[in-house]
C-alpha cells in the first residue's frame, strides 16, 4: 500500500517559515540580534500572498510564523503597562532570535555535511585484511588456566613490588621518625624559654636554619595553645611589627 507523504512546501526556494524569515534578514543585511520587526513582518506577509493557491493545512507553519510576527509587532507598538516601571523590560523578539540562531547553526552544519558528502561520496573502502585472507597461519597459544598458574603470577607481582618499594618504604620511615614532633613537648620548650628570659620575640622561635616545617608548625601550635590557656600574652604595637611574647602575670 502506498504511503501518503506530505508534500515538501516551498515558497520559491524556501523550505519552511524560519528559512523564509532567515532569508529576509540576510537580504536586508540586518543584525539578527536587532530585527526590524516592522519591515520584516511586512515583507513576510507579502511572500505569504503567493500561498493563496496552496493547501492551507500544508501552509499552516508559515501562517503560525506570520501570527507570531504580528503578535511581536503588536507588543512593541502597545507595550505592557505593568512593565513600564521596570528598567529591564523583556524584549518580545528574544524567543524569535533564539529560534533563528538555532536554525542558522543547523543550516551551517547541514552545509558542512553536504560538502563532506560531495567530497567523500565517491570514496570506496576496502574491507580490512585478516590473517586468513593473507594466507598467514597464526599459532594460538594454549588457553589453559590453572590455579597454579594464577598463584605463580601473583607471587611474581608481589616480588616485583617488594623490590620496587623497599627503598621507598625505608626512606618514608626515616622521614617520619625525623619529622615527628610533639606539640606538648614544644609547649614545654617555649614555656621554659619565656620563663627563663622573661620575654622573647615570636620570630626567635623560627630563626634556626635547621628547623623543619614540622618543627615550625609544632612551635606555632604550641604558642597558640599557651595563649589560649592564658599562660602567656602576645603584644604587637603596629601592623607587621615584631610580636613580643611574655609570661602572663596574675594579679
Amino acid at each position: 500500500m502506498a504511503v501518503h507523504q506530505k508534500p515538501e512546501l516551498r515558497i520559491r526556494q524556501f523550505e519552511g517559515p524560519l528559512d523564509l524569515l532567515f532569508h529576509l534578514i540576510e537580504k536586508n543585511d540586518v543584525d539578527i540580534y536587532d530585527i526590524p520587526i516592522f519591515e520584516i513582518t511586512t515583507q513576510y506577509m507579502e511572500f505569504l500572498q503567493e500561498m493563496k493557491s496552496l493547501d492551507m493545512e500544508v501552509a499552516s507553519e508559515f501562517l503560525v510564523m506570520a501570527a507570531t510576527l504580528v503578535h511581536i509587532k503588536s507588543r512593541i507598538m502597545l507595550p505592557d503597562r505593568r512593565k513600564e516601571a521596570s528598567d529591564e523590560e523583556e524584549d518580545p523578539r528574544e524567543e524569535l532570535v533564539i529560534s533563528l540562531l538555532r536554525y542558522k547553526r543547523c543550516k551551517l552544519m547541514a552545509g558542512e555535511l553536504k560538502n563532506r558528502y560531495m567530497v567523500f561520496s565517491d570514496c570506496r573502502y576496502r574491507i580490512p585484511s585478516t590473517a586468513a585472507s593473507l594466507g598467514v597461519v597464526v599459532e594460538n597459544p594454549p588457553q589453559e588456566f590453572t590455579m597454579e598458574n594464577f598463584n605463580e603470577a601473583v607471587d611474581s607481582i608481589c616480588q616485583r613490588n617488594e623490590m620496587r618499594f623497599a627503598d621507598v618504604s625505608s626512606k618514608i620511615t626515616n622521614i617520619l621518625k625525623r619529622e615527628k614532633f610533639s606539640v606538648k613537648e614544644k609547649m614545654k620548650f617555649v614555656w621554659r624559654l619565656i620563663t627563663q628570659r622573661g620575654k622573647i620575640f615570636f620570630h626567635e622561635l623560627f630563626l634556626k636554619n635547621e628547623t623543619s616545617n614540622s618543627d615550625k608548625i609544632a612551635a606555632f601550635l604550641a604558642i597558640l595553645e599557651l595563649l589560649r590557656s592564658n599562660r602567656i600574652s602576645a603584644e604587637q604595637k603596629k601592623p607587621f611589627d615584631s610580636i613580643l611574647l611574655e609570661e602572663k602575670r596574675t594579679a
